[in-house]
């Protein structure tokens, strides 16, 4: 079948077209041996020309295993034929406990392609395709034979799934019927499901990073009054002592401010006045009583203007405005975290606008405004039932309740975010990545709980936002640095490679390529990938829905995989046009 070796380089031969026309099946693609008394080398055919057939090199087999790169090049004399059936098992995983059918190989009858599950599972992974391709039924089924594997009972594995359209729940929701240890739990922000729980973070679990995202901040002093306004949650959440004495110094001091300032009266007046409008309490507000030698006022009468420009009763105002002044609060810190609400966070913000000198300062002002608005809008939008939590919890409880179904453990956890706008749902993607991240990065033992993040049209989500600017880092991009050895291990679906973080898809180290056809994502997969050859990117243009390239850390060389039809199915199909068009 093959002629004699005419050149060898230090990735590829050369072999010439035999001139018996014996070349007559399709070898291209497939892997050959070349074989000599010291070794056996294993390539790959990549281009058959008139008179040359080009092989390139991939591997060596050493004793009964296959070893990737190859040192020691074949010989000139070396004998080259075909792989044979039993020898392509070097270049697949083993069947065995530890192992996962990824799919079949169509190259070599249909034999079954399989992936150790450490390899494939405790690094980031990457699938790409054109919508159509089969990403959603690859990974549906890659997950199905996860849990069908007879070898292997995955009772305390913690998949998460960011359901973009709610494909996932019909491929995975019976789970449970494969074994009743395993359990699948469906999240939903579609309020009419019946079927799941409603998506709901609390929101005490919040941190400044995090509510940063919530309202989309712009500036860095934004981040500052978010830190004052959660402070100030925090300290209010409880309606003590403490608490009262807190918000009657803020507005005392807030008043003495205004009153130092060199306004007409009547300015003073209103800024006063607006102060008390969005900020009061029972001891300090417009109508409290203000004892004078012999009479008593309300507090507005002390703002009564005179004729000379001047307040009459200025020097009771200082004194009862001071009465509330208590210079050792300022440096209070609570040290529980506490329950509250949407509600809660307006108002610690309205307390926020007036302390810190914001009133004086129109920039940072503004900026606070805009978060004030910010804050409002969500509070009153259908986003905010997906922000109250009924009762207090801790970030350990809440995670143990995110895999916790009728007091069963559950394996899958899938989110279906279709209700949403899409800045939301990121966000909440964001919320519970980074939940995870942190949870797992204070266990006493380091990656003893993995998480596998699964995040469907992942080009929506993990992108090169703006975060890095503002807070410091993308959590999606810290997760892919960082994420490997705490047990938090990402998985990308996309249709747009190109859209999604250049940082992120660089630690990814195993990869399903389906098709691809626009231009910019090839290319950019070509430029991000330094394993990825020519030869892969110019398969995976004509491959059939369901059939990928797969390499990577995963594979002991590129494979083309096609992958078998999940059972049940995603809800991922197209639209049958003449059955809805019948009468």
């Amino acid at each position: 079948m093959f002629g004699k070796i005419v050149y060898i380089s230090d990735t590829e031969a050369h072999v010439a077209v035999p001139s018996d026309g014996s070349l007559s099946t399709n070898i291209m693609n497939m892997h050959v041996i070349f074989e000599d008394e010291k070794k056996k080398i294993i390539g790959e055919v990549e281009d058959i020309g008139s008179d040359i057939i080009k092989i390139r090199f991939l591997g060596e087999v050493v004793g009964n295993h296959f070893v990737g790169g190859v040192i020691r090049k074949p010989t000139f004399n070396s004998t080259l034929r075909l792989i044979t059936r039993e020898e392509v098992g070097l270049l697949v995983g083993e069947d065995n406990a530890d192992s996962l059918t990824l799919g079949v190989s169509p190259l070599y009858d249909d034999y079954p392609i399989r992936v150790d599950i450490n390899d494939l599972f405790s690094s980031h992974m990457a699938i790409f395709g054109n919508s159509g391709s089969g990403k959603s039924c690859g990974v549906a089924r890659i997950l199905q034979n996860v849990f069908r594997n007879e070898k292997l009972l995955p009772y305390k594995s913690n998949f998460f799934i960011f359901d973009a359209y709610g494909e996932y729940h019909n491929a995975l929701q019976t789970v449970n019927q494969i074994n009743p240890n395993l359990n699948f739990k469906f999240y939903t922000t579609n309020v009419t499901q019946t079927d799941g729980q409603i998506v709901n973070i609390p929101l005490w679990l919040l941190d400044i990073d995090d509510m940063a995202l919530l309202l989309r901040c712009d500036s860095h002093s934004q981040i500052t009054i978010i830190e004052r306004m959660l402070k100030l949650v925090t300290i209010f959440a409880t309606d003590d002592d403490i608490s009262n004495r807190y918000k009657n110094h803020l507005i005392a001091k807030a008043i003495m401010s205004i009153l130092y300032t060199n306004q007409t009266a009547s300015s003073k007046r209103n800024d006063v006045f607006a102060i008390l409008a969005t900020c009061s309490t029972n001891e300090f507000n417009m109508e409290a009583p203000v004892q004078g030698i012999g009479y008593t006022r309300k507090f507005r009468e002390l703002f009564t203007i005179d004729t000379q420009g001047n307040f009459p009763e200025s020097i009771l105002m200082t004194e009862y405005v001071t009465s509330f002044i208590d210079e050792s609060l300022d440096k209070y810190e609570p040290t529980e975290i506490k329950y509250y609400t949407l509600e809660d966070l307006e108002k610690a913000l309205e307390f926020t606008l007036i302390s810190e000198g914001l009133l004086h300062n129109e920039e940072t002002y503004s900026d606070a405004i805009t978060l004030k608005v910010r804050l409002h809008a969500i509070t009153i939008s259908e986003n905010s039932r997906y922000l109250r939590y009924p009762e207090f919890i801790t970030m350990e409880n809440y995670i143990a309740s995110l895999v916790s179904l009728n007091g069963k453990k559950a394996q899958i956890v899938n989110f279906n975010l279709e209700d949403v706008d899409d800045w939301f749902a990121k966000v909440v993607v964001k919320l519970y990545s980074k939940m995870l991240f942190d949870f797992a990065k204070r266990l006493k033992q380091r990656a003893s709980i993995p998480f596998h993040i699964f995040v469907e049209e992942a080009h929506r989500y993990v992108q090169n936002d703006t975060d890095v600017e503002l807070i410091g880092y993308n959590i999606f991009e810290r997760i892919a640095k960082e994420g490997r050895k705490y047990g938090i291990i990402l998985n990308l679906i996309s249709q747009r490679p190109v859209e999604i973080s250049e940082t992120v898809i660089s630690q990814c180290s195993s990869f399903l390529i389906f098709k691809l056809n626009h231009p910019r994502d090839v290319e950019y997969i070509k430029q991000m990938l330094p394993n990825i050859s020519a030869e892969i990117v110019e398969k995976q243009k004509s491959l059939q829905p369901g059939t990928c390239m797969a390499f990577g850390k995963a594979f002991k060389v590129p494979m083309l995989v096609k992958m078998q039809m999940p059972d049940p199915e995603p809800s991922s199909s197209s639209c049958n046009v003449i059955e809805t068009w019948k009468v």
